[in-house]
């Protein structure tokens, strides 16, 4: 639920990127505050997991400018990817505004990208968001690999439907961060309501479901237990 200050004229909104461990969700962030203006950014915040960490700063996007006359200022998190760390997950998500899917383009992952994908969902209803509501841009990341799957396939056994927007990335080398930064923040823009009618604080989206849900029948956990027998868990480093 984003956050209208009507004092301050400024707009919050809390957005996380989510996905399989190192499929590059640290790498965005880290790489976004680092090409920030200081005066434009938070402190990088970093807790230490067992395996990966959980970043999270404050963020003044110039290329979004105002909202209605309001400074919109974004809150952007990771989550850990590891499956232990599913606590850590759910207290991230609290009053989350977007998402950004982080895909780790290889085959070998795709078990992994299932799995996250399903967390997300389970994860959102049970604090009471719907996933088909939500903002949501998916980002193909680790495009320069030799091992990366095409995106309308990836897209296809995701089943990400047809009206979420899809990007592709290099976040090691800083391709397409920032163009899914822009494209998550006009996605949580458009569900906004007339600030002059908002209360102060926390308030609902306003647009019913814009898509089909991203977990169509039982199909992921079909895919996933396919791709897992055939292709086992590879591990990548993070890009």
């Amino acid at each position: 639920m984003p956050y209208f200050d009507h004092s301050r004229r400024e707009l919050r909104l809390k957005v996380v990127y989510y996905g399989p461990g190192l499929g590059g969700k640290t790498t965005n962030l880290e790489l976004i505050h680092r090409r920030t203006r200081p005066e434009m950014r938070g402190k990088l915040i970093s807790l230490q997991d067992t395996s990966e960490r959980t970043l999270f700063f404050d963020l003044l996007p110039l290329d979004v400018g105002t909202y209605r006359g309001y400074t919109v200022r974004m809150h952007l998190c990771t989550v850990p990817g590891q499956i232990a760390s599913d606590s850590v997950r759910k207290m991230v998500l609290r009053h989350v505004d977007g998402i950004v899917m982080v895909v780790d383009s290889q085959l070998a992952r795709l078990p992994e990208n299932v799995q996250s994908l399903r967390n997300l969902e389970v994860n959102l209803r049970l604090q009471g968001d719907d996933p088909a509501v939500l903002p949501t841009v998916v980002q193909y990341n680790k495009r320069d690999l030799p091992t990366a799957v095409a995106v309308d396939e990836l897209a296809r056994m995701l089943g990400v439907p047809d009206g979420v927007p899809q990007l592709e990335a290099v976040a090691s080398q800083g391709i397409g961060v920032f163009d899914t930064l822009k494209a998550i923040a006009r996605a949580c823009l458009e569900v906004l309501p007339d600030p002059s009618q908002a209360p102060q604080g926390r308030v609902p989206s306003i647009l019913p479901g814009r898509h089909a849900s991203m977990f169509p029948d039982a199909e992921p956990d079909a895919l996933a237990a396919a791709a897992a027998g055939q292709l086992g868990s590879g591990r990548s480093p993070r890009r």
